[in-house]
């Protein structure tokens, strides 16, 4: 035989959860008296005190042993990248000379790249980089932007910067670019260096750190495009040639080299 529970009415419902909340015969707070809820307060306060107490102290131990300078670890940086500027999304220089749009916003890009070169490093006060070294590519009092908008494009060489890394090993270096294959070869032309040969000095190096070497600017070659076949997507190739960076590992297409696709249009 099924017995049927009685029914409460909505009156009785809330009755008994008010009673639950609050019951004034026993003084119980949600089912608890004072001292009760009282102890589970500061058993969690001392709890999750410990807790936090744990883990700042081993934030601050941690903290010890990492510098404000160098990275502790830099394992997959042993060998500096270059990229280029201006820097669009595919490494793609796309210039129409009669259509203003489309190279003013590399010349932008360059006018931001560059507006710090000059400015004294401190407090390591290690030779800085000026773009007056860049002749015809410098952008000073130069009317062709950058050669922008006669069709004869700079685009700028970069190595990334990597603490305490003595490029070139007390050895000269210099960047190279190349076509990579054969028709880009012929489309690419003649083109000029700056500084002379694509040369990097080694007195820019190392690099110490951000901290350290506040406005550091590092060493740049600018290659000046002046005859591309036009209306020809043109593959190049550039790479640095130092003692202690290797160029030839198909892992990392960016290891001492950049590719990048340069395309002059003209109508």
């Amino acid at each position: 035989m099924v017995i049927q529970k009685e029914k409460k009415s909505c009156g009785q419902v809330v009755e008994e959860w008010k009673e639950f909340v609050w019951n004034p015969r026993t003084h119980q707070f949600m089912g608890r008296t004072g001292t009760s809820w009282a102890f589970i307060l500061l058993f969690y306060l001392v709890f999750y005190g410990f807790l936090t107490a744990m883990f700042t102290l081993t934030m601050w131990v941690m903290l010890q042993t990492v510098s404000d300078h160098t990275p502790k670890y830099q394992d997959r940086l042993a060998t500096p990248g270059l990229m280029i500027r201006p820097k669009t999304e595919n490494l793609d220089v796309i210039v129409n000379v009669s259509d203003t749009e489309s190279w003013d916003q590399h010349v932008q890009k360059l006018n931001k790249f560059l507006e710090h070169n000059g400015v004294l490093n401190y407090p390591k006060r290690a030779c800085q980089f000026n773009r007056t070294q860049l002749g015809d590519c410098s952008g000073i009092g130069d009317p062709t932007h950058y050669g922008y908008s006669t069709g004869q494009p700079c685009v700028f060489i970069k190595m990334n910067r990597v603490i305490n890394f003595y490029a070139g090993a007390n050895q000269s270096m210099n960047v190279t670019c190349v076509g990579k294959r054969d028709e880009d070869a012929e489309n690419l032309g003649n083109f000029v260096m700056f500084p002379a040969n694509g040369s990097i000095d080694l007195m820019y190096f190392p690099y110490y750190g951000k901290k350290f070497h506040v406005n550091y600017t590092q060493p740049l070659v600018a290659v000046k495009f002046l005859n591309v076949t036009p209306n020809v997507e043109v593959n190049v190739e550039c790479r640095i040639n130092a003692a202690n960076i290797a160029t030839d590992d198909e892992r990392d297409k960016f290891a001492g080299r950049v590719a990048f696709k340069l395309r002059i249009n003209k109508t």
